[in-house]
């Protein structure tokens, strides 16, 4: 017989229903049962030869209940339905110290030699597991929590819970059949990670830990089941529980990992009129029904590190070997791509790019697509979609210049991104060794996506009556949620009135001060303007009592458009005013600098 005084062995009990004296000396128990072995998965527990407790089934455990202390416990494990005391399986003589709190774990598994052996090489018999010293309740704003490790097939294991710093150990160097100390925890949800115990870099399973409503009580969090149920006679999997005074064990429901996925955007920029409508297929499975020449999906998540091949059909296809051609794409995870479907489906079919560069039907892809900007630019990527023209840059027109803002783009390249304010633009389309020469010319109006990421693709054919028909050479933007928006085309430099007609065209434009961007601000700001002719000009800042604090312009600028920055680095927090005057025009706005 063994005295349990500080470490009490202590059974599956359930004593609650022996008769007590008035007087009579008592502990208080709570019995777990997390024996993984399937052929304990329910038990009968027997104590003295009388049956406690009948069909006590895996992962159940019994309130906290008064039971009798300082006398022989002969606490018997029979299978379930057991005919009688001559059943048990295993005896267990235990006495529990008077005034006592006992948790008692029952697990392990009846045969340990047809089981996977512990990685520590702990013994996994079946045995009764005690704490003595364990809490029903604390403080009301906190809660009280042990833990046990029950994972016969588990090596020692550190439990940690995430924080706002990154993960922080919660329970150290678990072995199979320990206990650990108290934590004392907010009741709120927390991640709870389990991690090989001398390496909390891998994590080998996470779960999410909801201790909401628990103020003022306790819990026993425990390790059960098999990391390797095939190991271990089809036994219940791994998985993190806790046992709740009152008897009811809540299952802290399993993190599952990260996604091995991509962000992908689709664009349909091939302008063959027989590819004018497809349906896109994805490994079998029709994941574009009737998509639509110029038009985009949004950015979506799809699967990474696995082949996918994609096959573009003709409308209304039934399945996936309609398809006129295949490609197998594999994306790299938490990648960001933008794929352009671009070509012409019979290269003979129509006029050949004047570079020499393959026209057939094909996938372009980008990779490395940024999902936004800087709230007050505008990140932009090009591609050159039209196959009969030749190598060009895009050209931004400025009042005093102009310059390439993508440079020497051939048929089927993608230019890197550039940054823009979010203003409106001219965009010229030039060759790309001769910026003097406009093969068009378009608006841009870029207003509202600060912040944003887009993508501009040029789009159909110079030349349409040599290209079956098919549409004309556009300018385009798709938006990441799938809008695909036009650029208004503005007329060749030779046909601009003779007034706007320079190298350097400035179109007309109102006397105008916008509102300055990013506001509130800190500690920079810019602040644009336009005039619509050339004039003495003065930008200046004033405080909220009408103190001139910042001169930003004094002197004559030119017509057309203009933006300077305010540096607030020495100016405190408030509202500040700023006033244009050109000429006889006077414009004033308020904004406030935030430190």
């Amino acid at each position: 017989m063994k005295r349990i005084s500080s470490i009490l062995v202590l059974p599956v009990l359930l004593l609650a229903t022996l008769s007590l004296g008035a007087a009579a000396q008592t502990a208080r128990l709570q019995v777990v049962h997390n024996a993984a072995d399937p052929a304990a998965a329910v038990v009968d527990v027997y104590v003295n030869g009388d049956l406690f407790l009948d069909d006590f089934a895996f992962r159940t455990a019994t309130p906290f209940v008064d039971v009798p202390a300082e006398v022989t416990l002969s606490i018997g494990v029979a299978p379930g339905s057991s005919g009688g005391p001559e059943d048990i399986l295993a005896t267990f003589d235990v006495v529990l110290a008077d005034g006592e709190r006992y948790v008692v774990m029952a697990n392990g598994v009846l045969d340990p030699a047809g089981f996977a052996a512990n990685p520590d090489g702990l013994d996994i018999g079946f045995n009764l597991f005690p704490r003595d010293g364990v809490r029903e309740q604390t403080i009301p704003w906190l809660v009280k929590v042990l833990a046990f490790h029950g994972a016969s097939d588990a090596p020692t294991v550190d439990i940690l819970r995430t924080t706002n710093w990154g993960p922080r150990r919660l329970f150290d160097d678990l072995s199979y059949g320990d206990f650990s100390g108290y934590r004392v925890l907010f009741p709120r949800s927390y991640v709870l990670q389990v991690t090989p115990g001398g390496d909390n870099d891998t994590v080998v399973a996470e779960f999410e830990a909801d201790l909401t409503g628990l103020g003022g009580g306790a819990a026993v969090v425990f390790a059960s089941g098999f990391l390797d149920p095939d190991a271990n006679q089809g036994g219940a999997a791994f998985g993190l529980f806790a046992a709740l005074p009152d008897g009811n064990v809540v299952e802290f429901p399993a993190v599952a990992p990260p996604a091995e996925v991509a962000e992908l955007q689709v664009i349909h920029n091939a302008a063959d009129p027989g590819a004018a409508v497809v349906d896109v297929w994805v490994n079998g499975g029709l994941l574009l029904d009737d998509f639509a020449f110029r038009t985009a999906t949004p950015f979506v998540e799809v699967p990474a590190g696995v082949t996918l091949t994609i096959g573009v059909a003709p409308p209304d296809s039934d399945e996936a070997s309609d398809a006129l051609a295949e490609f197998d794409v594999v994306l790299e995870t938490g990648e960001r791509y933008v794929v352009m479907a671009n070509g012409v489906l019979d290269p003979d079919g129509f006029a050949a790019n004047p570079d020499g560069l393959e026209i057939g039907f094909n996938l372009y892809p980008l990779a490395g697509v940024a999902a936004d900007a800087p709230c007050w630019l505008v990140r932009l990527y090009a591609f050159h979609g039209a196959t009969d023209a030749p190598t060009v840059d895009i050209v931004r027109r400025g009042h005093w210049a102009s310059w390439p803002i993508f440079d020497d783009l051939s048929y089927g390249e993608w230019s890197d991104s550039r940054y823009l304010l979010p203003r409106r633009y001219t965009l010229d389309v030039t060759p790309g060794d001769d910026n003097d020469t406009v093969v068009a010319s378009y608006e841009a109006d870029l207003r509202g996506l600060g912040g944003a990421t887009a993508v501009a693709f040029a789009s159909g054919f110079l030349s349409p009556d040599d290209d079956q028909g098919g549409e004309a050479f556009g300018l385009f933007v798709a938006l990441a949620d799938g809008s695909v928006i036009a650029l208004p085309s503005r007329a060749h430099a030779d046909d601009l009135p003779e007034a706007v007609a320079s190298r350097n065209p400035v179109a007309a434009m109102p006397f105008a001060l916008d509102q300055n961007f990013p506001n509130p601000f800190n500690p920079r700001t810019t602040i644009a303007f336009s005039l619509p002719a050339a004039e003495d000009v003065s930008l200046k800042v004033y405080d909220a009592r009408g103190r001139m604090v910042k001169s930003l312009v004094d002197g004559p600028l030119p017509a057309g458009a203009h933006s300077v920055t305010l540096d607030a680095t020495n100016l405190s927090s408030g509202v500040y005013f700023y006033r244009l005057q050109a000429g006889e025009q006077v414009e004033i706005k308020r904004m406030t600098l935030l430190r």
